[in-house]
């Protein structure tokens, strides 16, 4: 399911999410999926359960879960249509993403490639 690094200087939480973001895009976990409660999830990954909490309440904001009183956590539908606005969050990060590998000296060819390669990836998951 997840795995954690605890070494990593994302926060644990931000792992957790990132983590669910990556089994939802990559189809593991589809609409409609039940999430791990917080206490199971809490207890497979020897979290605290007010990160695994945290991790949720990211997600349901950021619209990947949403939750039902009394049942629990479950995987939203795909949006119909981008949010404009969030897209270009994402593309800034993404820019950023791209100028510090200029920096660091990796030719444009090659950051190209590769992120036509992820994206190529992606979209046969799809």
């Amino acid at each position: 399911m997840i795995q954690l690094d605890l070494k990593s200087r994302k926060s644990i939480y931000e792992q957790i999410v990132d983590g669910f973001k990556e089994l939802v895009t990559s189809g593991v976990l589809k609409s409609g999926d039940k999430m791990p409660s917080v206490r199971e999830l809490s207890k497979m990954l020897t979290v605290n359960p007010n990160t695994i909490q945290k991790a949720y309440r990211k997600l349901e904001e950021d619209g990947w879960v949403y939750m039902v009183s009394g049942l629990g956590c479950f995987v939203s539908d795909k949006p119909q249509a981008p949010d404009p606005a969030r897209a270009q969050e994402i593309y800034a990060e993404i820019g950023e993403g791209i100028r510090q590998l200029l920096y660091i000296g990796l030719p444009k060819e090659t950051i190209i490639k590769e992120i036509t390669d992820l994206v190529n990836e992606r979209g046969n998951r799809e």
